[in-house]
């Protein structure tokens, strides 16, 4: 469940120490602040961390229940963040997850649920930037924001090389069942990704305009930056999601059409062959005043009318496009 729990002092990493003995001197410190790294901790260790870190009851029962919306709430001195996470796994498909966030001057702790990349890598790359460390826990925080948004601008860089293909393919007169249930897939999972994203920007408003004790005014800046990500990423999926709406009418439109030619084509070589079935018929009944039926010229005639009357009709709706 502990993937880290280690002490940072004036930006430099300090220790690693066990989260459910924090040294009451390690909180006292003005210059010290505890980063500590959960995945899918039980209740028992949470409630541990609940009366170590003076956590709310209601934001722990948020945290042990991986099905939050994106949000911001604060809690005495302490905030509690959720924000989506989401991951393409090997049939490019979008998985999502969670991570909260539980924040104050003292302690930045993770909680990670589900689909997610590893924060090590991140990690190792804060530790490498002491001077902003310094700032408190404000700027791993931001670098927790902007690793999950660019995880989000990855995911629609890959898919928007997808959806041009697939745009693509569309344009044909065959209807492929497939495909469609294949792009109505895609644009639901466009909008999950949308509704992930879309909160970020409110919740960097609020950790800007109103907490200035973790967000200090020169990581401001960066929470924007954040921001204008997440903006980007809701403004491309919707242009995906619209995209592939004006794929599927096209390709449907296009089959129409096309099941239209088919429908003039059969209609006029139907409309072609009622000349001869009534001329025929005609002579088939049992009539003796019928006209040349005693002519030696008469079959002829009959044959040869039918003929001109088809070919006539066959002229006119070959120039009306129907045949």
């Amino acid at each position: 469940m502990v993937i880290n729990s280690i002490v940072y002092r004036d930006g430099a990493r300090e220790e690693v120490i066990d989260p459910e003995n924090i040294s009451r001197e390690v909180m006292e410190d003005p210059d010290a602040f505890i980063w500590l790294g959960l995945y899918q901790p039980d209740p028992p260790f949470m409630k541990k961390m609940q009366e170590e870190f003076g956590l709310h009851e209601l934001a722990i029962e948020d945290a042990l229940t991986a099905h939050q919306r994106p949000k911001l709430e604060q809690y005495g001195e302490s905030l509690f963040i959720v924000l989506k996470t989401a991951h393409l796994n090997e049939h490019n498909h979008i998985e999502f997850g969670e991570t909260h966030f539980f924040v104050s001057k003292k302690f930045l702790i993770t909680v990670r649920h589900g689909a997610s990349e590893s924060y090590a890598p991140l990690r190792k790359r804060t530790e490498e930037r002491p001077e902003m460390l310094g700032k408190g826990v404000g700027f791993p925080l931001y670098c927790l924001f902007d690793f999950i948004v660019d995880n989000y601008s990855d995911i629609t860089a890959t898919l928007g090389e997808r959806i041009n293909e697939m745009e693509r393919a569309m344009f044909r007169t065959e209807f492929d069942r497939k495909a469609v249930q294949h792009v109505y897939t895609l644009r639901r999972q466009l909008l999950a990704l949308r509704n992930a994203a879309m909160p970020v920007d409110e919740i960097c408003n609020q950790l800007i305009r109103l907490h200035e004790d973790i967000i200090p005014k020169p990581l401001r800046v960066y929470l924007r930056d954040v921001q204008d990500h997440a903006h980007h990423v809701v403004t491309d999926t919707d242009d995906m999601r619209e995209i592939l709406t004006n794929a599927m009418h096209v390709n449907l439109a296009l089959v129409t059409v096309q099941q239209n030619e088919v429908v003039k084509k059969l209609a006029g070589w139907g409309a072609i062959l009622v000349i001869p079935t009534v001329i025929f018929s005609m002579y088939g009944m049992n009539f003796e005043s019928m006209p040349e039926i005693h002519s030696p010229w008469g079959y002829p005639a009959a044959i040869g009318g039918t003929l001109l009357a088809c070919g006539a009709l066959y002229w006119r709706l070959k120039r009306a496009s129907w045949l």
